[in-house]
């Protein structure tokens, strides 16, 4: 990690990076952001560390906890939520065997998390998975999809 950390470094003094720009650059090499990662920079600018989470938890684009290989975004907008969006979701959350707030698969392969909005509500209700947008998505189309990628991982 820290060979990783020094050259993140490096490239935002190069480019005079900023605060977000640094933990873009965090997020792209390690998926989320790690507190090793946070410490270690707080440290090296002598910025709070609480800076960088006031900063990561304002943005949805960060994550503080590793994310799954598959990534299964379901919208929660108005137009997806009147078409069912809550239905996919506890039925993906099942399929998957996640619990409680548990919102990555035992084996790290398959985050599932929920928008506000994905801006296409034409397409209600709308699922991505790993950035492929699926609209007008059913509880059967939905099944199919995660069972595929769940294959995928074996």
């Amino acid at each position: 990690m820290e060979k990783t950390l020094e050259k993140i470094m490096k490239e935002e003094i190069e480019n005079e990076g900023n605060l977000i720009s640094i933990l873009q650059n965090i997020e792209a090499r390690f998926g989320y952001i790690p507190e090793d990662a946070v410490n270690w920079f707080s440290k090296r600018l002598d910025v709070p560390a609480s800076r960088f989470y006031g900063v990561t938890t304002f943005y949805s684009q960060f994550h503080l906890k590793p994310r799954g290989r598959n990534i299964v975004t379901a919208c929660c907008g108005t137009a997806c939520h009147v078409k069912g969006s809550e239905k996919l979701i506890s039925a993906a959350a099942m399929e998957l065997n996640l619990k409680n707030d548990e919102d990555t698969t035992e084996n790290g392969e398959i985050t599932l998390e929920r928008v506000a909005c994905l801006g296409t509500c034409s397409m209600a209700p709308v699922v991505l998975i790993n950035k492929k947008i699926h609209g007008k998505m059913t509880l059967e189309k939905l099944k199919k999809e995660l069972k595929l990628l769940k294959k995928a991982a074996q």
